[in-house]
């Protein structure tokens, strides 16, 4: 155990002794949430507030859903916003809405045949989700049209801590690693998790969080490199372009990457 504690605070030191990637506040607005999602290229802001899901335009009245049968969301994927995917973990359940917040499909994987006990789900192409098959420990791109399994892959053998994704790829954090697969389901990249807790993805680039710090992994690349950012509570952040999202649990703060 004393050899882990060490490894690790090797592999951070061996992090913070890199060039770190600054960060410019560029501004901070009041948000009151459960849950910061995202916020996207038109600084439209995505969050919810108890059951309640809420989508905040830039100076414009906020729209909202909510499903009482459900209960409050376990994550919501905005990637695609005309196909927003809320995930009912107690329920097993998805709903897709469309960008005026209306219900156009409903997935109940207790209904499935066989059975699903899904643990995640992250945006696929066409009519996919990527979901995590909990009994399986495996990822699996399932089409909600056809109800099927277009691709699975093989199984891990540690916990999902996030699932991210875009039209090309997804990235899996397990405990032992982050993973990255091709549309096709080809894993194309193992990285151990060195103390990684979750994820945020734009445009192939990712944001990774651990303790808490955040790092920046560019697509070009496997390095991975501190963010120099501000002493403040990290409970959730995004990332659209150059620019981090950090919510506090009361700001929402702006920032940009000065990246090289």
């Amino acid at each position: 155990m004393s050899f882990i504690r060490y490894f690790l605070c090797l592999c951070v030191g061996t992090l913070c002794a890199q060039n770190q990637i600054a960060t410019v506040a560029m501004d901070s607005v009041t948000l009151k949430a459960d849950q910061f999602i995202d916020v996207d290229k038109f600084e439209t802001v995505y969050y919810t507030l108890n059951t309640i899901l809420y989508i905040k335009p830039k100076d414009k009245p906020a729209n909202n859903y909510s499903n009482v049968q459900l209960g409050f969301p376990t994550t919501v994927d905005a990637f695609n916003p005309l196909k927003i995917n809320i995930f009912y973990q107690d329920f097993n359940t998805v709903i897709i809405l469309d960008n005026r917040l209306a219900e156009i499909f409903k997935i109940d994987f207790n209904t499935k045949q066989p059975y699903k006990n899904v643990s995640h789900i992250s945006t696929g192409y066409d009519n996919t989700l990527w979901t995590f098959n909990q009994d399986l420990q495996r990822l699996e791109l399932y089409d909600y049209k056809n109800d099927m399994v277009r691709i699975s892959t093989v199984p891990v053998q540690s916990n999902v801590l996030d699932l991210k994704s875009d039209y090309n790829y997804c990235w899996m954090l397990t405990e032992k690693y982050l993973y990255q697969y091709t549309y096709f389901g080809s894993l194309i990249s193992k990285l151990p998790n060195l103390n990684y807790t979750s994820l945020a993805v734009h445009n192939e680039n990712l944001i990774i969080k651990a303790g808490e710090s955040l790092l920046y992994k560019s697509k070009k690349n496997e390095q991975i490199i501190p963010l120099k950012t501000p002493n403040l509570l990290i409970k959730q952040f995004s990332l659209t372009n150059q620019t981090l999202y950090i919510y506090d649990s009361k700001k929402l703060h702006k920032y940009q990457l000065k990246i090289k």
